[in-house]
């Protein structure tokens, strides 16, 4: 009888917890995005520009523009579009009850685990649909901060861009053949894109089967210590989203793995090795593989001398994001203008979407505004991603990196490196691909228990 009624009294205690999580964060802060005029915004590699020859008013300060209801530029709308095409991961409520707990919410606790869904995510958009794919309804979606991203804004930039687009060139007139042929390829390659589309936010989804829904994420994080309603940092996320990734069993990820670097060290064969490794028993083709690299820019501060090399890999069309934040707060960093990252904010509780049903709705996975911080409030804890195709492609990549590495460190050290060889041969042990009887290796259980003893405390 007395664990009944713990039982009762911890339900009781959820249930609390639940609805003034939802409260508390089924508010949005209407907050306009100023963005300059005069300087360029980069977005996971694409670079955009909002510079206009029109006069224009600018925000209070003198110095920035509110982009949507002032720039007129093409590049707004594409900005605009390939931002909302991001997939966006927050707080849900009424989901399926989370195994050994009472929690159908992740309101208040969650963040990381979602910004982390959102590296992955994108990780996953570049191996199936590739860097240049937008969704086609992106500009449809309703902003919830009306008086940002209006359909009267959005229709007006549009009527300008295109109008500046017929006065500089005559139109082609196509043949009814030649028509029919690009439409065929173009419904061809929308239809694909669309599958893969909801394809891959069902495996985001918040229910038990999900491969990288909230339920299993939490049930690997056990192995490390953690349980659901707990703190999770950057560092955490990113072994745990390592084991996800490993323990999937559908067949369109076998094409694709993931590596942690260890203390801040990559090493090449290990990583080779992953993407070598055989699917069954034939030998598979090279695999893809996600590089997320658990990093500190700074002691309790972040380092200002780190900006320039952050700006660095936000650049890069092969950067996934970064899983970071500010204290208490975790975001999904997804470029930058001048000094101010910009960012995907999971701090907003939306409903359950059931992502097993045909047809399920997209709207609200994907984020209708950007919002933007100081690099200087950045807390130092976070975790840098990256995507390589293949293992030349991988090559390709840490030499790049490596130079920009050597380029911006104002330190003795670089912030992470790239070291050829296995991590055995440095007398580190190696944690093999797959494990029977452990989720997470000793050694890996020493690194995480010290990351989640650094780490800030998050919401």
């Amino acid at each position: 009888m007395e664990a009944t009624g713990t039982d009762e009294v911890e339900k009781l205690k959820s249930k609390f917890m639940s609805a003034w999580h939802n409260m508390k964060y089924s508010w949005v802060k209407k907050t306009k995005t100023y963005f300059s005029r005069n300087s360029a915004v980069f977005l996971l590699g694409k670079c955009y520009h909002f510079k206009s020859n029109e006069p224009s008013e600018l925000s209070p300060d003198g110095s920035h523009l509110d982009i949507v209801n002032k720039v007129i530029s093409g590049n707004v709308e594409e900005f605009r579009k390939d931002f909302i095409s991001r997939i966006w991961l927050t707080y849900r409520e009424d989901f399926p009850t989370i195994k050994e707990s009472a929690l159908t919410t992740d309101c208040g606790w969650g963040c990381t685990l979602r910004t982390g869904q959102m590296l992955l995510a994108q990780g996953l958009v570049l191996h199936f649909l590739g860097r240049a794919w937008t969704w086609p309804a992106a500009l449809n979606i309703e902003n919830s901060d009306s008086e940002s991203w209006t359909s009267h804004t959005v229709k007006k930039l549009t009527t300008s861009f295109e109008a500046s687009l017929t006065e500089e060139t005559e139109p082609k007139v196509l043949s009814n053949d030649h028509k029919e042929a690009l439409k065929r390829d173009c419904d061809d390659s929308e239809i694909r894109d669309e599958i893969y589309h909801r394809k891959i936010i069902s495996w985001f989804g918040d229910s038990p089967p999900a491969y990288f829904g909230l339920h299993q994420l939490i049930e690997y994080g056990k192995k490390s210590g953690k349980t659901a309603g707990d703190w999770y940092g950057p560092a955490v996320v990113a072994h745990i989203l390592r084991k996800a990734v490993e323990e999937s069993r559908d067949p369109e990820l076998q094409g694709i793995t993931l590596y942690v670097a260890q203390d801040c060290t990559v090493y090449s064969l290990d990583v080779v090795d992953r993407q070598c490794s055989s699917v069954g028993s034939e030998k598979a083709d090279t695999k893809a593989v996600m590089i997320l690299v658990p990093v500190r820019l700074g002691g309790e501060r972040t380092n200002m001398d780190y900006l320039e090399f952050v700006k660095g890999i936000l650049s890069l069309e092969y950067c996934v994001g970064i899983i970071g934040g500010k204290p208490k707060q975790s975001y999904y960093f997804t470029g930058f203008q001048d000094d101010s990252l910009i960012y995907m904010d999971p701090h907003y509780c939306q409903s359950f979407v059931d992502v097993s049903i045909k047809d399920f709705p997209l709207e609200s996975f994907h984020c209708p505004s950007p919002k933007k911080m100081s690099f200087k409030n950045m807390d130092p804890s976070c975790t840098i991603g990256f995507y390589c195709k293949n293992v030349q492609d991988f090559e390709r990549i840490s030499e790049e990196i490596t130079k920009m590495l050597k380029s911006s460190s104002k330190e003795k050290y670089p912030l992470f490196t790239f070291v050829k060889g296995h991590s055995r041969d440095y007398d580190f042990a190696s944690s093999p691909l797959h494990e029977e009887n452990d989720v997470f290796s000793k050694n890996e259980k020493k690194r995480l228990k010290r990351f989640s003893t650094e780490e800030f405390v998050l919401l």
